[in-house]
């Protein structure tokens, strides 16, 4: 039936949304035993998650670093972690409000971060709480003073992460062919391995000499 001058005049009905209501409230931490511990604190109305750790990372089979564009990081959500990530990403489309609990340092800050863009979080309904003890009242105290994502630390994370990669892809190659295969550098194990190589030889050329210290106490 095709339409008529008759259907012109009728109001077309509203699009009825697809969205799912959102409820509740969703707290992602690091550990799955800490999610645990923290639920049982929070009680009803929480739904607590554990990411496992990181969510992205650099790509393991290159560089994974634009060094001709300001060292852009290029990421990837790894294989084992994508269940993770897409669990997550669910309960976030539901949740009313989301509470970035990861740890409290650069790397539980970047973590935040990741989670934030993996599992594609609305930045306006989310905020980070950190804690330091896991009890209760601390635990209350950081809920009751949310914040943002401090990107400062988080581009921290991001630079340690850069020049471990800088560092370990491109020199770790050279030892495996010049000295022998499976030996691996680092940004800090490079160099604390020369501090321990150098003291090493430093006692090994060490001559002993025979001294001898004479005290004495002189009295008037």
């Amino acid at each position: 039936m095709g339409r008529t001058e008759a259907h012109a005049s009728l109001t077309p009905p509203e699009k009825v949304s697809r969205e799912p209501k959102r409820k509740g409230k969703l707290v992602i931490v690091e550990s799955p035993a800490k999610a645990r511990t923290v639920g049982r604190y929070l009680g009803k109305g929480f739904t607590v998650r554990a990411s496992v750790g990181h969510v992205r990372d650099l790509l393991r089979s290159e560089l994974s670093v634009d060094v001709e564009h300001g060292f852009q990081p290029k990421y990837r959500v790894p294989n084992e972690k994508r269940q993770v990530v897409k669990e997550l990403k669910a309960l976030s489309k539901t949740a009313e409000e989301i509470y970035l609990a990861t740890d409290p340092d650069r790397e539980g800050e970047a973590i935040a971060w990741h989670l934030m863009e993996a599992a594609e979080i609305d930045p306006k309904i989310s905020k980070r709480v950190v804690f330091h003890e896991i009890t209760q009242p601390a635990i209350a105290e950081a809920f009751a003073h949310p914040r943002d994502i401090d990107m400062s630390l988080v581009d921290a994370q991001q630079a340690r992460r850069v020049l471990d990669r800088l560092v370990g892809y491109s020199l770790s190659p050279l030892l495996w062919e010049k000295v022998r295969s499976r030996l691996s550098a680092g940004r800090v194990q490079s160099v604390a391995l020369r501090l321990i190589a150098e003291r090493e030889r430093e006692i090994e050329s060490f001559n002993p000499v025979e001294y001898w210290t004479i005290g004495a106490e002189f009295r008037p």
